[in-house]
């Protein structure tokens, strides 16, 4: 299949090498010779135009980093006006279910098909081709690009219509950022015991309190290192997902009590 790929970074760059070791055929869009060189040693074709990347493409992949860059590559980038019809387009990234629709509402109309899947785990899980995808789309568009997310995912899961993926995702988010801060707060009772923070994460993950939050932060050997590796990334999907959440009238009520103890463990 040919495939263009825009967000070679941390996380596309395993996904663009497990895509080619499947015999795609992959663009990707590579401004500097860094990147270039670093595609090209993928075994993917580095190009350094947007409408080079989709125009031949059978499905456009987009994996950046926030919502704003979304936005900007599909709808002032030109992604979907570069793609041609029959084509589908494949959102990764964490951000608003708002902005799938409205690259939705611009794609549709092209003749071109769009699903939103973002991701949960991270450039260890694309390389070994397990990461898990949350999907939102129609039946039949799934089953047309599951080839392609199958190559770095695993499982696929199939959630909902246009714009369910980023739901799921965005509330994953708050309760992994709110089992990290009720994981502070254990820390805490432990001192106040006279427990280190090493030996409550050695002993922990045995327990009947053991979570794949807490094997992930025991692994990592303090909540304060996990948060200074992943807290930029999980902080601005818990931007989105507040943002959601008053614009509803809401908030995240004890999911936001937890977040925040685990913010003052910076």
């Amino acid at each position: 299949m040919r495939i263009g790929f825009i967000g070679a970074g941390r996380m596309g760059r395993p996904m663009v090498a497990r895509l080619v070791g499947a015999g795609h055929d992959v663009d990707v869009l590579s401004r500097t010779a860094d990147k270039r060189a670093a595609i090209t040693e993928l075994g993917g074709r580095s190009v350094a135009e947007i409408a080079e990347v989709c125009a031949a493409a059978e499905v456009a992949v987009v994996c950046v980093f926030t919502d704003e860059q979304v936005r900007e590559v599909c709808l002032a980038g030109g992604v979907v006006a570069a793609m041609p019809a029959g084509s589908a387009l494949v959102l990764h990234t964490t951000g608003s279910p708002r902005t799938v629709e409205s690259i939705a509402e611009r794609a549709t109309p092209r003749g071109i098909e769009v699903v939103d899947a973002p991701v949960s785990g991270g450039p260890h899980n694309a390389a070994a081709g397990t990461l898990t995808l949350f999907v939102g789309g129609a039946d039949h568009t799934l089953t047309r690009v599951r080839p392609v997310l199958s190559c770095y995912g695993d499982p696929v899961l199939h959630v909902g219509p246009l714009g369910a993926g980023q739901k799921v995702k965005l509330v994953n988010n708050a309760l992994f950022a709110a089992h990290i801060g009720l994981l502070a707060e254990a820390v805490r009772l432990g001192a106040q015991l006279g427990v280190t923070e090493s030996a409550l994460l050695s002993a922990l993950p045995h327990g009947s309190a053991s979570s794949r939050v807490l094997d992930i932060v025991a692994a990592g050997g303090s909540i304060a290192s996990f948060i200074k590796t992943a807290g930029e990334f999980v902080g601005k999907d818990l931007a989105v997902v507040r943002g959601i959440a008053a614009e509803l009238g809401s908030d995240l009520g004890v999911l936001d009590d937890a977040i925040d103890a685990g913010a003052t463990a910076k």
